[in-house]
């Protein structure tokens, strides 16, 4: 098995990240494999508490006795955009990208494999087939799939080099001061909370373009343009501007009146370049559940 770490899996630990991807695997089992020389970073031995970086090559030479198969699932799949070479799939709040640690079923990844098998990139491994970047559980919106290798680089290369467009929406809590902002605050890990990320001044640079799209009374309804994608970006660098998204509860925004399930978040923009030419491909999605019903509440209808 090959990874490639990209921005969203560095500062972790090589253990961790490996039981992330490798949810049939234990802990220990993996650092055993670890400390045996069976993991390699860049073609070397590391240990166990290596802190990944971004560009590192994992190779991991899984034991035949292992069964590390992910289970396809009939899961419906909303379909936006689709090629020879590729799909933009509508991801719905509560449904994980791919399996984790704890949860190994009823994943994005699980309704991929039972649609296309293994007509999917590996480049990520195969826990995460097809996948080229992520959304929260519980952001909705558009993610782009690769079906094969050459269009998986083709495809990561433009969110690399930031030639690639996404857009999101977002109801924050308060009113947001300026009518457009540039939040330009570098974002790691929070050393005491490791599934949280946080501003600190030796984090990577993140930056989000906020454009107001409506004011409300103690409430912003926000388009939010990623330069960089960082793990929780929009929500860290909202919450850190002291308006946090409705209903993030992680990042302090407590519950509303309106429930919802977490974070009034969608992804719900994408332009990029098709594969493996020129041609621009725009895509665009009506506001989700989530966000139209918080909507409704503050216009009081």
């Amino acid at each position: 098995m090959i990874f490639f770490i990209d921005e969203n899996d560095e500062n972790k630990r090589l253990d961790s990240f490996l039981s992330e991807i490798t949810p049939d695997l234990s802990r220990s089992k993996i650092q055993n494999y670890i400390k045996s020389g069976a993991v390699k970073i860049n073609g070397q031995d590391k240990k166990p508490s290596y802190i990944l970086k971004e560009g590192d090559k994992i190779e991991f030479e899984v034991p035949e006795d292992e069964d590390l198969t992910i289970k396809p699932q009939n899961i419906a799949l909303d379909i936006v955009y689709e090629d020879e070479n590729m799909l933009v799939v509508n991801k719905p709040s509560g449904m994980l990208t791919h399996p984790t640690t704890i949860e190994r079923e009823n994943t994005l990844v699980n309704a991929l494999l039972y649609k296309y098998g293994q007509n999917l990139s590996d480049i990520n491994g195969e826990f995460r087939r097809g996948i080229l970047h992520r959304l929260d559980r519980n952001t909705s919106g558009l993610l782009m799939i690769a079906k094969n290798n050459d269009a998986h680089e083709f495809l990561a290369n433009q969110i690399k080099n930031h030639t690639l467009t996404k857009k999101y929406r977002a109801v924050v809590k308060g009113e947001y001061e300026k009518d457009t902002d540039v939040i330009d605050l570098p974002i790691g890990r929070n050393p005491n909370q490791p599934h949280k990320m946080m501003v600190r001044d030796d984090g990577k640079e993140s930056k989000t373009i906020v454009k107001v799209i409506e004011r409300f009374k103690n409430a912003t309804y926000l388009e939010l343009t990623l330069i960089t994608g960082r793990t929780h970006q929009i929500r860290v660098h909202l919450a850190y501007k002291k308006h946090p998204v409705f209903n993030d509860t992680l990042y302090g925004a407590g519950q509303s009146k309106v429930k919802t399930e977490e974070q009034v978040l969608q992804s719900y923009y994408l332009r990029f370049t098709k594969p493996f030419g020129d041609e621009i491909i725009e895509l665009e999605i009506e506001p989700d559940e989530k966000i139209t019903k918080v909507l409704k509440y503050l216009k009081g209808l």
